[in-house]
């Protein structure tokens, strides 16, 4: 029988966020992690003098928790950006267009780049200008709407397809139709309350760009953020390969682990995925594990492949690419030119490329083997970028089930599961599937939880 104040459940940098904080406020902790290593999805894979991340590989400025942390942790002077020119291209009749530089998620911020857009129609850019006729105040219903709603109300079914899809549903795996404005994207929500038109609202809104981009991301990967708060905590407060079987409560919360131990403690937080979360509060609160269970996810596999630099026809002046869902000959989502986004990351005369597939475009994309996947990736990255050549590294990540979606109410049902909550005092809920998807987000919320876990004691 092991003893503690408060019990954390989950490794990954929501745990890890959750744990630091406690840490700093001198709270007595024991986290607990079912695999043998730390970090959840923030893994960084060295091979062969390349450098691949598994999952994200950068952190936004915008959202400055996570380089907050960095900084506290020693690592701000580590911190890179990505390397100039920084364009991203959407995939549009199985050709590369490049995004307008005076954009902001894809909307322009200025008349002359709508008018080079080359993702949109004549009519297509006729149908965004007309977003510049909305005056202030809400246009829509002051209910949540979907990324799709919205940018139909604005700028046309073109953006949609071209812009919305790909680039603000793409990147959480989502269905566009589905996923919360209000959640996901509240800055461009406000600036249409304020301004009506949200390119008006965006250009007033612009600050001074920066000559360094919005990204950022570590010399040797993400993982070096998992590193440095793994090491910043005492060792006997973490425990990997120990999963949670079983929560209860009698006087205390009591953890039944896999490793047969049983660990009791006044307070619990659970930052593990919200079906994972639904099964440990079922004994305790079937009514919250069936909000939990609302949650809905999506699963995804990343594909790393190497070629050498003259078997690739494309310059790969750039980040990468989204591929809309209209496009339907290709299979990935999204492709990143890592090598050419990150320095270092690829021996001298080699690329590293990166492939992102499956989500709700293809939900069954796991039951593929490997060799499946990589062919697929392999295909479509020929297609784009002329490759005359097989790859010469080859890696593939499956993420089953870690992608939530947080679609259109998702704080309606937050709110009941909040109000649910207040009938278990010590009983702490945090990680992606609830208050944030983004590192930066989860680092944000892991902390606000441990301030309450902390005041609560």
């Amino acid at each position: 029988m092991v003893e503690t104040e408060v019990a954390i459940v989950g490794g990954g940098v929501s745990g890890l966020s959750v744990a630091y904080e406690l840490q700093q406020r001198s709270v007595p902790f024991l986290l607990l992690e079912h695999a043998n290593r730390l970090g959840g999805i923030m893994r960084t894979d060295r091979v062969d003098g390349f450098t691949i991340d598994a999952g994200p590989d950068s952190l936004l400025v915008q959202k400055p928790a996570a380089i907050n942390l960095c900084r506290e942790l020693g690592l701000g002077a580590r911190l890179l950006p990505t390397s100039p020119p920084r364009t991203a291209y959407v995939v549009r009749k199985g050709l590369l267009c490049p995004l307008p530089r005076e954009s902001v998620l894809g909307i322009p911020t200025s008349l002359w780049s709508l008018v080079r857009n080359e993702l949109l129609s004549p009519s297509g850019k006729f149908q965004m200008s007309l977003d510049l006729m909305h005056r202030s105040g809400r246009v829509g219903g002051e209910d949540d709407e979907s990324v799709a709603t919205f940018f139909a109300r604005h700028f046309g079914q073109q953006a949609v397809d071209y812009i919305a899809e790909p680039l603000l549903a793409g990147i959480h795996a989502g269905d566009v139709n589905k996923l919360s404005m209000q959640v996901l994207f509240p800055r461009l929500v406000e600036t249409e309350r304020k301004y009506g038109s949200v390119i008006r609202g965006l250009q007033s809104l612009r600050a001074p760009k920066s000559s360094n981009g919005i990204f950022r991301s570590l010399p040797g990967g993400l993982e070096e953020l998992v590193s440095a708060l793994v090491g910043s905590l005492a060792p006997e407060s973490v425990k990997a390969g120990a999963g949670v079987l079983e929560l209860g409560r009698a006087d205390r919360f009591n953890l039944n682990l896999s490793t047969g131990d049983i660990v009791r403690a006044r307070q619990v937080v659970l930052t593990v995925p919200a079906y994972i979360t639904a099964d440990l509060v079922n004994p305790i609160d079937t009514t919250l594990a069936t909000l939990c269970r609302g949650i809905p996810y999506t699963s995804t596999a990343t594909v790393a492949l190497s070629y050498p630099r003259a078997a690739v026809r494309h310059h790969l002046n750039g980040t990468g690419f989204v591929v809309p869902r209209v496009e339907r000959d290709i299979e990935l989502m999204a492709g990143s030119w890592v090598s050419s986004k990150w320095p270092g990351r690829a021996p001298r005369g080699q690329v590293l490329l990166r492939g992102f597939m499956g989500g709700i475009r293809n939900p069954d994309v796991l039951s593929h083997t490997d060799e499946e996947i990589i062919k697929a990736a392999h295909h479509d990255l020929t297609k784009l970028l002329g490759i005359t050549v097989p790859p010469t590294l080859k890696r593939v990540y499956r993420w089953p089930l870690l992608n939530p979606q947080h679609q259109v109410h998702h704080l309606v049902h937050l709110a009941k599961i909040d109000e649910q909550l207040k009938r278990h005092s010590g009983l702490h809920l945090a990680g992606a599937g609830f208050r944030g998807v983004g590192i930066p987000d989860c680092v944000a919320a892991s902390r606000s939880t441990a301030a309450t876990v902390a005041a609560q004691r």
